[in-house]
């Protein structure tokens, strides 16, 4: 796959890692992009080590799409935790 193809799959897998963990966030489309494409590779990565599976195979592969938003929805999850709420601490 190419880069253009892994960037579509990362906005999207954020996006959908995001809807299945609502609440609120701090950041925004660049955070979503870079979250799902670390996560489709930290997906594909624990694919291949648990369950000794490739699951990178293509684009319109339904493991490829679990494995970027399972990998999507553990980044966003330790992103919450990291992030916290520094953000409403925060006085005018």
């Amino acid at each position: 796959m190419g880069i253009i193809a892994w960037i579509i799959i990362g906005l999207l897998a954020g996006v959908i890692a995001k809807a299945l963990m609502p609440g609120k966030d701090p950041g925004g489309i660049i955070i979503t992009m870079l979250i799902g494409i670390a996560g489709g590779l930290l997906g594909g990565w624990l694919g291949k080590v648990i369950f000794g599976v490739d699951s990178i195979d293509g684009f319109f592969d339904i493991s490829t799409w679990i494995a970027a938003i399972v990998g999507s929805f553990i980044l966003l999850a330790l992103y919450r935790v990291v992030t916290g709420n520094r953000h409403s601490s925060r006085h005018a």
